[in-house]
């Protein structure tokens, strides 16, 4: 296949771009960022360079993006523009191009603040049927990008799949509490549990969209690492999460011990990502349960590719009018 990823400098797309050439391949990146992974730098609103990007392209997969943390840097607008306008671009250059699948990155942020519940509620359980309301700039246009799609599979007849992507950037956490009182490895393995999937299985999810996509037409999938836990969890996880994980891993503990390392207090939401797998036929493969096996066998809990494609940073000052992802 011929394949367009666009923000290919970024995480997700530079994670996309290795696994799609290493397959066989031929794909071409498009970014703002020079990089060994991108093959036209520009922007995703920029007409002339988008049409360029997609011209033979069997499938497009759109992870360009502004992203939560741009909000201390970059204006409403820039949001609009990247978010919005890019992926109507990107929408109309697909279906002159005749491209047969489109996926979508979006964000399990979209959910905004269905994902906190009052103080004494239950914890949050999360799938494809909660309503989002989005808290900020950065909810609302990807919200309205998914909305862009659905709105081209409906009179364009173009196969739209949207991914809800939970966390993966291997950045410390954006909230100065985590980052007090866990080490940055810890807290992105508690959160394996509920709100976080591995660079590689968002990789993968994203592959699984492209081939389902022509016999799906359009759909919203939430993307996360799968969880251990049911529906019947959801209080005591809010009341005393470490005691609930100690139910499904009774060694948890004596693991995290060997590290100087701490679960959780609460958990306020739980991605579920059960129709993902069952419809995508998506086989995600790094979740808390493989986390902790490497840890007792005294190795690193993310994945090679996550590894390989490391930090890139997300709170420098923007590039002109717009950031990648």
């Amino acid at each position: 296949m011929r394949l367009l990823v666009t923000g290919s400098s970024g995480h997700l797309g530079e994670g996309l771009v290795r696994v799609l050439r290493a397959e066989g391949h031929t794909v071409v990146g498009l970014d703002l960022l020079e990089s060994a992974h991108t093959d036209f730098v520009g922007s995703v609103t920029d007409r002339m360079v988008v049409a360029a990007a997609v011209e033979g392209a069997d499938a497009v997969i759109h992870t360009a993006t502004l992203h939560q943390p741009h909000i201390a840097s970059h204006h409403t607008q820039a949001f609009i523009d990247t978010n919005i306008s890019g992926t109507a671009t990107l929408l109309e250059a697909a279906v002159e191009a005749g491209v047969g699948g489109f996926v979508f990155v979006s964000t399990t942020s979209a959910f905004g603040m269905a994902l906190v519940p009052a103080p004494e509620a239950p914890a949050a359980w999360i799938t494809e049927d909660v309503t989002p309301i989005p808290r900020n700039i950065y909810g609302v246009t990807k919200v309205a990008a998914e909305d862009l799609c659905q709105l081209a599979h409906r009179e364009w007849d173009l196969a739209c799949v949207v991914v809800r992507v939970s966390r993966f950037f291997p950045e410390d956490d954006d909230h100065d509490d985590t980052r007090e009182r866990y080490v940055s490895e810890n807290a992105k393995v508690n959160e394996l549990l509920f709100r976080r999937v591995d660079l590689a299985d968002a990789v993968s999810a994203c592959q699984a969209a492209i081939h389902r996509a022509p016999s799906i037409g359009f759909r919203r999938y939430v993307i996360s690492a799968t969880t251990p836990f049911d529906r019947r969890d959801v209080l005591d996880l809010r009341r005393d999460a470490p005691g609930v994980v100690r139910r499904y891993f009774p060694d948890f503990e004596t693991v995290y011990a060997l590290h100087g390392w701490k679960m959780f207090p609460t958990v306020d939401r739980v991605y579920a990502n059960a129709k993902a797998r069952q419809e995508l036929g998506w086989e995600p493969i790094y979740d808390f349960a493989w986390a902790l096996g490497r840890l007792r066998a005294g190795q690193h809990p993310i994945s090679d590719l996550a590894r390989t494609v490391g930090k890139k940073g997300y709170h420098s000052p923007p590039l002109g009018a717009h950031n990648p992802c």
